[in-house]
């Protein structure tokens, strides 16, 4: 949902305040400033002041009931609740079960976390990452709406790609820490399959 100058404006009280008892350094303030009067979504504002008293004078609508959810989409077991990379990678894409949270650890590995083809055990999704001297490329659907809120220490937690998705789609928050490494966010189309890929080529061909 788009938001509006009121809506800044009042995300903006509540920072000076909180730079006004001593919570926010100035520069912390100018930053976190700057990314409210650019921000153009509830979903973009919210996590600005989510570490701070007084975060409750601004709040994002809330999502549609999970009982409006295309049933074909949303319920299952998890096909795991977590994943675990020391010096090495993991994978999930495909056609897998994401929890309603998934925790991912990485120290010098790699990993890539693909939910265009996930059906979700829960309209929403929180993914824990913590990537140590490592790299996360998490791929999102093009209608779900996405909330990062992780940091990066030496290294790049990746913000460009949150927003509000459609009103039936999942809702997907991203937490956690990237030390020396990096995550990345990103929102792809759905992956064709094998047989559209087939008939693309032939169809190129043909021209």
């Amino acid at each position: 949902m788009r938001a509006s100058d009121a809506d800044r404006e009042r995300v903006a009280n509540v920072l000076r305040e909180a730079a006004g008892d001593g919570r926010l350094t100035m520069d912390e303030l100018d930053e976190r400033l700057d990314a409210v009067y650019a921000a153009k979504t509830y979903a973009e504002l919210e996590p600005i002041t989510h570490d701070l008293p007084g975060a409750g004078a601004f709040s994002v609508p809330a999502a549609a009931p999970a009982a409006t959810a295309d049933p074909a989409r949303y319920g299952g077991e998890p096909s795991s609740d977590g994943a675990v990379a020391i010096l090495g990678g993991f994978t999930r894409k495909g056609d897998w079960v994401a929890p309603k949270n998934f925790n991912a650890f990485m120290f010098m590995g790699g990993a890539e976390i693909d939910l265009r083809e996930a059906r979700f055990a829960e309209r929403e999704v929180t993914i824990n990452v913590v990537a140590i001297m490592s790299g996360c490329e998490i791929t999102v659907p093009e209608d779900a709406t996405v909330r990062v809120t992780g940091i990066g220490v030496m290294g790049t937690f990746d913000h460009a790609n949150p927003g509000a998705g459609s009103p039936d789609g999942p809702v997907i928050t991203v937490s956690g820490l990237a030390f020396m490494g990096s995550v990345d966010v990103r929102r792809k189309p759905p992956r064709k399959s094998k047989r559209d890929r087939l008939q693309s080529r032939r169809l190129s061909e043909l021209e």
